[in-house]
C-alpha cells in the first residue's frame, strides 16, 4: 500500500509500506475515503514542529471498514467509520474517565500522523490498523456526508468540545474566538447554532472572516483587549501564538473561561497577574476527541450546523503530494471506491 510521508518542508510524497494486517481479535483494518489535514498538520508542513521527518501524516478521516477481528461487534466490514486521532483502548481507568488521549494501555501520546508514542501511521494511507475497534470507531450516522465530516477524527469534534459545554453552563454567553484555520470556524458555526448571545472572530484573512461573517459572526482583522471592556464569558484561542493567546485571556469578562486549541511550538509569556485579578479558567490540552465525537455528531446530523461551509476544496486522493503543501483552509482529499 501507499502511505503518504512527510520528507521535509513543504515536501510530502508516497512511500510504499506493508499492508497492515489484524494482530488481535479486537482489531479492525480500514480504508480512509475522505481525509484532511489538522490544523497542526498545517504548522508541521511549514517547519515548526519538533518531530524530524520522515514519517505517516495524517489524523482526521472518514473510513470505509474492510475487515475486523472475530471479537469485534461495534463494526462490520462496509460501514462508514470516524477514525479517532488518538490510539486509546476504551477499558483502561483513564479511558473510563474519558481521558482518551492519554490511554494506558498505549504509549504515552500514541497517535496517528505522528510517531511520538510508537508508530501508527497515518491516515492519509490506503489502508490503516485500527487496534481497539470498538473502542475506537465511531458510525458515521446515516445521511452525514464524510467529505463534510472528514474532520471529525479532530478538529470538528474538538471545536464541539471547546464551546458546547461551555455554552449549557452559560447560555447566551458572548463568545471570543481568535483563530487562523478550521478549529475556529467550526466555533463560530457551534457557538451560534447552540446559542451563543453574540460571537466574534478574529482572524487577519478576509476569506475566514467572510466564512465566520456566514456562521452569524462579528469579525475583526486584529483583537484589541481595550475595545472590549465588557468582556467574553467564553473565548477560544486556536492560533498556536502565545502572544495572540495573551491578548485572548485580557479579553474575558470575570471568572471567564478560555480554551486555548493552539499547539505552541515557540515560547511566549502570558499576562499572569492580569488573568490572576480578572479570574480566569485556561486550558490548554490535546483533546480527548474520542468520548466526544457522538455529540459533536449528532449536532452536525440535527441540521443546525454547516461544517461542510469550511471545506475549502475536494480533492483527488492521487494528488495528495502535490496539494497538501499548498495553503489552503479545509482541503478534503477522497479516493473513489470502485
Amino acid at each position: 500500500m501507499r502511505e503518504l510521508t512527510y520528507v521535509a518542508r513543504r515536501t510530502v510524497e508516497w512511500r510504499e509500506a506493508p499492508d497492515p494486517e489484524l494482530r488481535s481479535d479486537q482489531e479492525a483494518i480500514v480504508a480512509p475515503v475522505a481525509a484532511t489535514p489538522c490544523d497542526v498538520d498545517s504548522s508541521i508542513l511549514a517547519g515548526h514542529g519538533f518531530i524530524e521527518p520522515p514519517f505517516a501524516l495524517g489524523h482526521e478521516c472518514v473510513a470505509r471498514v474492510v475487515e475486523t477481528g472475530a471479537a469485534v461487534t461495534a463494526v462490520v466490514p462496509g460501514d462508514l467509520v470516524v477514525v479517532p486521532w488518538s490510539i486509546s483502548c476504551g477499558t483502561c481507568d483513564r479511558c473510563r474517565q474519558g481521558l482518551t488521549a492519554h490511554c494506558a494501555s498505549v504509549p504515552y501520546m500514541a497517535m496517528y500522523g505522528a510517531p511520538i508514542g510508537g508508530s501508527w501511521g497515518g491516515l492519509f494511507s490506503d489502508l490503516v490498523r485500527v487496534p481497539y475497534a470498538d473502542a475506537m470507531l465511531v458510525k458515521l450516522p446515516a445521511g452525514l456526508d464524510p467529505v463534510a465530516m472528514a474532520s471529525a477524527s479532530d478538529n470538528w469534534s474538538l471545536a464541539w468540545r471547546l464551546v458546547a459545554p461551555h455554552l449549557r453552563s452559560r447560555p447566551d454567553a458572548r463568545v471570543l474566538v481568535v483563530a487562523r484555520g478550521s478549529i475556529g470556524l467550526y466555533v463560530c458555526d457551534i457557538a451560534r447554532a447552540l446559542g451563543a448571545s453574540d460571537v466574534l472572530y478574529v482572524d487577519p484573512d478576509p476569506h475566514h472572516r467572510a466564512l465566520a461573517e456566514d456562521f452569524g459572526a462579528i469579525t475583526a482583522e486584529a483583537l484589541e483587549p481595550a475595545a472590549h471592556k465588557d468582556g467574553f464569558g467564553i473565548a477560544v484561542e486556536a492560533t498556536g501564538r502565545v502572544d495572540q493567546l495573551a491578548l485572548t485571556v485580557k479579553c474575558l469578562a470575570p471568572e471567564g473561561i478560555c480554551e486555548s486549541a493552539g499547539n505552541h511550538f515557540r515560547p511566549g509569556e502570558l499576562p499572569l497577574l492580569d488573568m490572576y485579578l480578572t479570574g480566569v479558567t485556561l486550558r490548554i490540552a490535546r483533546d480527548n476527541v474520542r468520548a466526544h465525537i457522538p455529540d459533536a455528531l449528532a449536532l452536525a446530523a440535527s441540521g443546525k450546523v454547516n461544517p461542510e461551509k469550511v471545506v475549502s476544496d475536494v480533492i483527488d486522493w492521487a494528488d495528495l503530494p502535490n496539494a497538501l503543501p499548498r495553503k489552503l483552509l479545509k482541503p478534503v482529499f477522497v479516493r473513489s471506491e470502485n
